[in-house]
């Protein structure tokens, strides 16, 4: 499978990225598509042009005067606040901060709040977005079950991927998610048929140049190396400290899927290497008695990020909030391609605090709004039903606030980044948002962490900044050549569906 285009993969990845990255000639310092500090604004009507060189060392913003939702009890929320910023960190939250020499965002009418991270995203499928809007994971002998993610996305289009394929899925997913807020990733890399495959998707999410951690899975193919390459991929990408990359915003996983014969073998390689340890845990794909079996071992440890828990005992869950492992939900997509009941009710019971993800886009969007509000109506139905029926013992509904959580802090404790993001806090580094809260689809506002996940989707981040610097700005993603990368992913698109012999179906 890997066969295809192999010949030629080399030169045509080379070719690729040089002119892809022709669209950020002029970068800043770190790399990829960002656009120079010099580029030319957004339309601000009014509002004050964009700050110069944001986020680089000792150049200082402060973004004032919006609707501070910080997420940190100690620093609390601010009806009309401040945020300041030097360098890549947050050095202030308050209310009437002094600018000092600081550049100013005026931030009136905005909700000022962390970034989302997604801890589970299946990067390299964005060019096979919708293709399975109607299907579901498996062939259960139903029309309903062709075409299925099992057999036509892994079982077809995944082995016939290219580097470049891989590199352009990633950089679009990534650029796409940013633009919606989305600051922080874990890409879920199943797609390592060879170590070029693996270099490409580590390309593509550092060009991206927003926050993300690589999750080394396996591959499919002769040529793939997984799992032994994790050392190299570890020594060359991740060798500074903390593991992190040398622009400080990659950091790495292991995966170690349990339903991999030789799993034990990834599972040593992320202690070797001192790597968190991730992988799916699905009960409908008959994974209940292997989980069940390691966590009767003590197998679970706290590193461990659990993708998705459907479908597990009783004793698996006690084992899971005993270890103080990692609960990722992906609840549209769970519920959507039948992975099981998404597991809200055992969270709340065990006071387990979940992060959300956004997992494949070949069936869901990867915005955030989808995942809080999915999720916030998911587990007050639960709730509610018990309510009508009488159960006296219930767990609490769940509130716009605690599912804002989830989406932020709960991300950053999964993925070992919550000295670092996740909220609005003194220290950390500046992954925020500002979100128009004067759009028409939220004025007048009343409630701000009901007004971000009951009303607000995409179009209401306005602006982003990752580490100090601003991505976005009044609307307009900065230093991406869209256009071009749009063409770059229609190709890729049009020869993975031909190499795979899969027909689009357009309308059916």
């Amino acid at each position: 499978m890997c066969k295809l285009g192999n010949a030629r993969a080399g030169a045509t990845r080379r070719e690729f990225l040089k002119g892809t990255l022709a669209a950020g000639a002029g970068a800043m310092a770190g790399g990829g598509l960002l656009a120079s500090a010099s580029a030319s604004t957004h339309a601000g009507e009014g509002r004050g042009d964009m700050p110069q060189h944001s986020g680089e060392a000792g150049r200082r913003v402060l973004i004032r005067g919006g609707h501070v939702l910080s997420m940190d009890d100690s620093v609390g929320d601010f009806e009309r606040g401040d945020v300041l910023i030097e360098g890549n960190r947050i050095v202030a939250v308050g209310a009437e901060l002094d600018p000092g020499d600081a550049e100013v965002i005026d931030a009136r009418g905005r909700i000022v709040m962390p970034g989302f991270i997604d801890t589970h995203h299946h990067l390299f499928e964005t060019a096979l977005r919708s293709f399975l809007a109607d299907g579901i994971m498996f062939d259960d002998g139903t029309p309903e079950g062709s075409p299925n993610y099992m057999d036509h996305i892994l079982g077809k289009l995944t082995p016939v991927y290219r580097p470049e394929d891989v590199y352009i899925n990633v950089l679009f997913g990534s650029l796409s998610q940013l633009d919606a807020g989305v600051t922080t990733v874990m890409d879920t890399s199943q797609i390592h048929h060879s170590p070029e495959h693996s270099d490409a998707a580590i390309e593509g999410l550092r060009n991206s140049a927003r926050r993300s951690v690589f999750g080394y899975f396996e591959g499919q193919g002769e040529r793939t190396q997984y799992p032994q390459d994790a050392r190299r991929i570890r020594e060359h990408y991740f060798a500074t400290g903390e593991g992190r990359s040398a622009d400080g915003l990659m950091t790495m996983v292991m995966g170690g899927e349990i339903y991999l014969p030789d799993h034990e073998t990834a599972w040593a390689l992320a202690r070797e290497l001192e790597l968190p340890l991730a992988y799916h845990v699905v009960g409908s794909l008959g994974m209940a008695e292997t989980f069940d079996a390691l966590a009767a071992s003590g197998k679970i440890e706290e590193n461990h990020i659990l993708i998705h828990m459907t479908g597990m005992s009783d004793t698996a869950w006690q084992a899971v909030r005993d270890a103080g492992a990692h609960v990722s939900l992906a609840v549209p997509i769970e519920m959507t391609m039948r992975h099981g009941t998404p597991p809200l009710m055992k969270t709340s019971e065990l006071g387990i605090l979940p992060s959300l993800s956004s997992d494949v886009e070949c069936t869901m969007t990867a915005d955030f709004f989808t995942q809080m509000r999915s999720t916030l109506t998911l587990q007050r139905m639960f709730v509610n039903e018990l309510a009508l029926q009488g159960e006296e013992q219930r767990p609490a509904l769940l509130t716009s606030r605690e599912v804002i959580r989830y989406a932020t802090l709960g991300g950053a404790r999964g993925l070992k980044l919550e000295r670092r993001v996740g909220s609005l806090t003194p220290g950390k580094e500046a992954d925020l948002l500002l979100l128009d809260a004067e759009a028409i689809n939220v004025a007048p506002l009343n409630n701000v962490p009901g007004a971000v996940v009951t009303l607000m989707e995409r179009s209401n981040v306005e602006t982003v900044l990752v580490a100090g610097r601003i991505r976005k700005w009044r609307g307009q993603l900065l230093g991406a050549d869209l256009s071009r990368l749009r063409d770059e992913l229609t190709a890729s698109r049009n020869y993975l569906f031909e190499a795979a012999g899969v027909d689009r179906r357009m309308f059916d």
